[in-house]
């Protein structure tokens, strides 16, 4: 892809395709934050914020589908991620064997990184990316989160209002029933938050307004996690805190790249 309309362009394109082939395909990653949100790209821009791959999620049970549509419809070649012992279960992964397109990673019924974001019952809720509250989700459970995240979730906050509901909206309930429920998430989440707010200050690009803008979006969010009620499980681990790991490791796609020379279809 030549540049990240291109991405933005293919990847609603590959979406619309699945669709009329009865599949449930939606965006997420970054392609998905550029889509969902129109009007702050050239913020995007000024960040240098690079694409470089497609995201999907989709349902498990439509998986000899999704495999049919990319290998098929669209001429990648497939690993089995779900049948590599130990590695990207849940997961499809598709390269172009002349790599002239990036490669594609479809996550079946969730995102399973350093935390778990469950999609069943929710990927209808938008089209053609995930819903908001997910997108921001899928940032902010990253525990050693970087730059390019930060950018990410600093555009989607800029664009959208926390409230209620999805409809170009970040659902608050969404977020804090997920944080009332799994200390480890909240904890990395609540840190990240934090961690982007004072991130504000170090982009020149960004306007005071801009600034404060997405600063009193992470507050609404940060005070509704903190004073919703929270779940007995969450109680006896917030008694453990950060000195027992509450989150898992991830391994990173790039690994899977030694198998596409393997053929294993």
């Amino acid at each position: 892809m030549s540049s990240p309309t291109d991405f933005a362009s293919e990847a609603v394109r590959m979406v619309r395709e699945a669709k009329n082939a009865n599949i449930a395909l939606r965006v997420l990653g970054a392609v998905a934050f550029r889509i969902h949100s129109p009007n702050n790209l050239q913020v995007h821009d000024a960040l240098g914020r690079a694409l470089s791959d497609f995201d999907f999620v989709s349902y498990s049970g439509q998986r000899d589908g999704i495999e049919r549509f990319f290998t098929e419809q669209l001429k990648y070649e497939t690993v089995r991620a779900g049948f590599t012992p130990g590695l990207y279960v849940g997961r499809c992964i598709f390269f172009d064997k002349d790599k002239a397109r990036p490669h594609v990673d479809v996550f079946l019924d969730r995102l399973e990184m350093n935390h778990i974001i469950d999609f069943r019952d929710r990927l209808e809720v938008d089209y053609p990316t995930i819903p908001l509250a997910e997108l921001l989700l899928e940032k902010v459970q990253i525990v050693h989160i970087n730059e390019k995240d930060i950018k990410d979730s600093i555009l989607l906050l800029l664009e959208h209002d926390v409230g209620d509901g999805d409809k170009e909206t970040i659902n608050i309930r969404r977020i804090v029933e997920t944080m009332a429920q799994d200390w480890g998430f909240y904890y990395t989440t609540t840190n990240n938050l934090n961690k982007i707010r004072n991130y504000l200050f170090k982009y020149d690009v960004l306007t005071e307004r801009q600034r404060e803008k997405v600063t009193t979006e992470i507050n609404k969010l940060l005070q509704a996690i903190e004073t919703a009620p929270k779940s007995l499980r969450w109680k006896l681990r917030a008694r453990v805190g950060s000195s027992k790991k509450w989150y898992s490791e991830v391994e990173e796609v790039e690994r899977a790249e030694h198998l596409r020379d393997l053929s294993i279809e």
